[in-house]
């Protein structure tokens, strides 16, 4: 299982990037859409980790899988994401 200091820290990363690339939108439609399925995706990366495996590495991929196993992290994670992209864009107007 991932332990909760691991979590926090995969859940700001995979924030990070997502804000970055300016993908806030389209994550956060797919994390809240499939929030009520979040057990089933988790086992589906599981399921699926040889190919998620090639791109990220196993040890990527089974905290990929443990994260999106449970609702409440996906919850923190789009609150995370909406948090950097509400940052970055008072970054924008400040400017």
């Amino acid at each position: 299982m991932l332990a909760e200091r691991d979590a926090e820290q995969l859940l700001e990363k995979a924030a990070q990037v997502i804000v970055k690339r300016g993908m806030e939108v389209p994550a956060i439609l797919f994390l809240e859409m499939h929030k009520p399925l979040a057990n089933l995706i988790g086992h589906a990366v599981w399921v699926t980790m040889p190919v998620w495996a090639l791109f990220f590495g196993v040890a990527t991929t089974n905290e990929i899988g443990a994260l999106l196993s449970d609702p409440e992290r996906i919850e923190r994670l789009i609150q995370r994401i909406e948090e950097l992209s509400a940052k970055r864009e008072a970054e924008k107007e400040a400017r």
